[in-house]
């Protein structure tokens, strides 16, 4: 009895995995030969095995928005000195692929499996609810840092997270979706798909925090994450100087906005100034020299899809059809995109220069890449707020060119024009978003390991994919996948080893079958070839998908897909279409969406609107992220803060968005003020009135008139002081959003980048007491009911 009992005991302290697994491992029926006499040591490796001894660190950096043209080790303008480094210290990679937009890429690279397998069919922010689509990994996908911490190592995840699921983004939802929960040791970036690179939305483990130092005292965001990389790895080593780690380093950039110190945007003056078709033929010159192309690749043409199939936003205007202004502006906006680049490459080489002198450099493997191809997001014109784009709101090319010496400093949230993504993505066609097309798909990447890999500075072309890199991180660790995690039965991995390629230059691929969606977009590869849709990516909002043409090219020999074969083989055009239908099926692609963009909120998360339409915020708690927040973006609504306030009251009652963005509600010289920052743009909407100390209601409302051809909402907003209206004018209001992550909504203060000029960071509430803020969206005339329960039912 005492030996049974203490069996039990064991089980219950030792072998969790026993009791949570609807089925016991296979391992578990017939080969156990472990018992009761065997020692806990015994147990616990047979449940959990580690990694062999010596099994090398890994550092994995993940660069956003690249084109494989862009940076230097595959000929690009764009200097990359750290890079070129490790390039010649071990292999770069000409046909690697990934999804084509950052998180689907980026859950690929955290289990192995396709983005839809993993619910990132689209980016986190539009979770549309449906399986592929939901935004939520299944445990049946346990990531690369779980595996690896069960088996000895100390994980990190550094910067930019983009797999926090929508609805999980602010502090009062469940964090077993933030990194934490998803086996990683500690955190230090971003949640969301991009931030601020001078007043960041900072994160540490499960909680947010203030950026540690002001731009005007040094601080960048590149700067700030190599400081924590360097931390964290010198905190594990030095407790525990055996153990090895997995860190997981995801700057900014270079996703917008654009942001660099001066000195580094100098760095590229007149370097761009040939323009984005001369750069096409410079740097494809290059790429064939070095190898990474073959000799008779051709170049694409600059608008390569036939007018209809794509959104217009994602024209090229030729050079030679622009200004002396517009040149001028589009070369510098190249300019700074460089040197942003280049800052963070020089930042991520204090990290390697810590490796190497901490002699940890030698038996860590580098993996160093980029999550898909350049961004057209900037529009034909190039944009001065990236905002723009999000609201569906046009660039204006004067207002651009105004504000060109504002490019890459904190009053700039910069994204450059649709030609430098073409250019960039050189020769393929497209950019980032097209998922059946090189340009959105074929991005850079160099693996370094200098104890583990013989080769220097050569070159690798076997096709692989995005859901290859965890394969072949366990593979080069010695660490088996797991049949069971945590009780939970494993989706096997979609992705495959590329370590034979680390050995052998001519090693064949291990890939047969790739499928790739987005957007609305598509395309599948085997074997060689690939078939792609001729359909352009969401906003297109054309549908029809079964009445698309498809082409079909050898990409083994066609690298740029500038050679359709599909006439010239029908039946293998049909053979491509129907594995690609039974991909979609298998992996919950299903159903396309090319929505524009207004009709694609409506399919996006935000928090359930309450019955009576009322949200209560309290002050000095933390930022309410957007999609959690009362809405006030396409509607009517109503502000009212309840406070008692001394003479000397002043500060910020309540706030949300930035500079670039937003609206504020504060008190200053005695006066009240709503100020509503409608993109950035002048003229500055504000409301003001004396402000009388003791218990007020303080309040603000706008009605909605209508919708301009400009997406914005235009209507009238009336202050309040108590139960009368001091001071009204017309208003407009943004459609959509006012930034895609961070910049939440909050009490007391403003969080991050400031929305009004008139005020300092932060401009904390003192002098009184703000009892509480109410938001009232309940009489909104324009709220569809029934479209926003069938919304709630599908993220339900």
């Amino acid at each position: 009895m005492k030996t049974t009992l203490n069996y039990l005991l064991f089980i219950f302290a030792f072998a969790p995995n026993l009791l949570t697994a609807q089925n016991p491992p296979a391992n578990f029926k017939g080969d156990m030969k472990l018992d009761i006499r065997d020692s806990k040591a015994d147990w616990e490796a047979f449940l959990y095995p580690k990694a062999p001894k010596d099994s090398p660190n890994v550092l994995f950096i993940l660069f956003d928005d690249t084109g494989q043209a862009t940076w230097s080790p595959y000929g690009g303008r764009v200097n990359m000195p750290v890079l070129d480094g490790l390039a010649a210290d071990g292999l770069t990679y000409t046909q690697w692929h990934t999804t084509s937009v950052c998180s689907p890429t980026r859950s690929t690279l955290l289990t192995g499996r396709n983005h839809h397998q993993n619910g990132f069919g689209t980016i986190a922010e539009s979770a549309a609810g449906y399986p592929g689509y939901s935004g939520h990994i299944p445990q049946s996908n346990a990531t690369i840092a779980t595996i690896l911490r069960d088996a000895g190592y100390s994980t990190f995840w550094i910067g930019k997270n983009h797999n926090v699921p929508v609805d999980a983004f602010g502090m009062g939802a469940s964090k077993k979706d933030w990194p934490l929960g998803q086996g990683f040791d500690r955190y230090y970036g971003f949640i969301g798909g991009e931030t601020n690179q001078w007043y960041p939305a900072l994160s540490e483990d499960n909680h947010d925090i203030d950026q540690p130092y002001l731009p005007d005292q040094g601080y960048h965001l590149s700067k700030d994450l190599a400081d924590k990389a360097i931390e964290y790895i010198s905190d594990s080593k030095q407790a525990s100087p055996d153990k090895p780690w997995y860190m997981w380093y995801c700057p900014g950039a270079n996703h917008a906005p654009h942001h660099a110190p001066k000195e580094y945007i100098d760095k590229y003056k007149g370097k761009f100034d040939d323009g984005y078709e001369a750069y096409r033929d410079w740097v494809l010159k290059r790429m064939i020299d070095k190898g990474i192309l073959p000799k008779d690749t051709k170049l694409t043409a600059e608008n390569p899809m036939p007018k209809g199939t794509f959104s217009e936003l994602d024209m090229v205007r030729p050079w030679n059809t622009l200004s002396s202004d517009e040149k001028k502006l589009f070369s510098h906006m190249a300019e700074v995109f460089a040197g942003y680049s280049e800052y963070t490459d020089a930042q991520i080489g204090r990290v390697i220069q810590y490796l190497k002198e901490s002699g940890q450099y030698e038996n860590t493997i580098i993996l160093y890449a980029a999550d898909n191809g350049a961004s057209a997001e900037g529009s034909p014109n190039g944009s001065i707020n990236e905002n723009y784009f999000f609201n569906s709101y046009p660039d204006d090319i004067k207002n651009n060119i105004a504000q060109i010496n504002k490019l890459g400093t904190p009053d700039s949230y910069n994204h450059y024009p649709t030609g430098w993504a073409m250019a960039f993505s050189t020769p393929y066609k497209m950019f980032k978003r097209y998922a059946g097309y090189s340009g959105g798909t074929c991005d850079p990447l160099v693996i370094c390991w200098p104890k583990g890999i013989k080769a220097r500075g050569e070159l690798r072309s076997q096709y692989y994919h995005s859901t290859d890199i965890v394969p072949t991180i366990l593979d080069a660790c010695g660490v088996k996948m797991p049949e069971y995690v945590n009780g939970i039965k494993q989706t096997p991995l979609a992705g495959v080893s590329m370590i034979s390629s680390f050995k052998d230059v001519n090693a064949p691929t291990q890939k047969k079958v790739q499928y790739y969606e987005m957007l609305g977009t598509r395309g599948i590869w085997k074997e060689g070839w690939i078939a792609t849709s001729v359909h352009g990516p969401l906003p297109s909002n054309i549908g029809n998908f079964d009445k698309d043409k498809w082409e079909l090219y050898h990409s083994d020999i066609d690298r740029s897909q500038s050679n359709d074969l599909a006439s010239q083989y029908p039946e293998k055009v049909e053979e491509m279409k129907k594995l690609w239908m039974e991909e979609a099926k298998k992996n919950n692609v299903l159903p396309l969406n090319d929505l524009s963009i207004l009709e694609f909120i409506k399919q996006e998360y935000y928090v359930a609107v309450p019955a009576d339409g009322k949200y209560t915020y309290y002050p000095n708690t933390s930022a309410v992220s957007e999609a959690n927040a009362a809405s006030t973006t396409g509607r009517s609504f109503k502000i009212f803060a309840e406070v008692d306030l001394k003479e000397n009251a002043k500060g910020v009652i309540v706030s949300q968005g930035s500079r670039f963005g937003g609206y504020t509600l504060y008190l200053k010289d005695k006066k009240v003020n709503f100020e509503y920052n409608f993109l950035g743009l002048d003229p500055l909407q504000k409301l003001s009135y004396a402000m009388p100390a003791g218990k007020h209601i303080i309040g603000v409302e706008f009605v909605k008139d209508k919708m301009s051809p400009k997406a914005e909402c235009l209507g009238n907003m009336k202050l309040y002081i108590d139960d009368k209206i001091v001071a009204q004018a017309p208003f407009r209001t943004v459609a959509h959003r006012y930034a895609l992550s961070g910049e939440g909504l909050a009490v007391g203060y403003d969080v991050g980048d400031p929305v009004s000029k008139n005020y300092g960071y932060k401009f904390p509430f003192s002098g009184g007491t703000i009892k509480k803020v109410t938001f009232d969206v309940g009489n909104d005339q324009y709220i569809d009911v029934e479209k926003e329960f069938q919304r709630k039912m599908k993220t339900e």
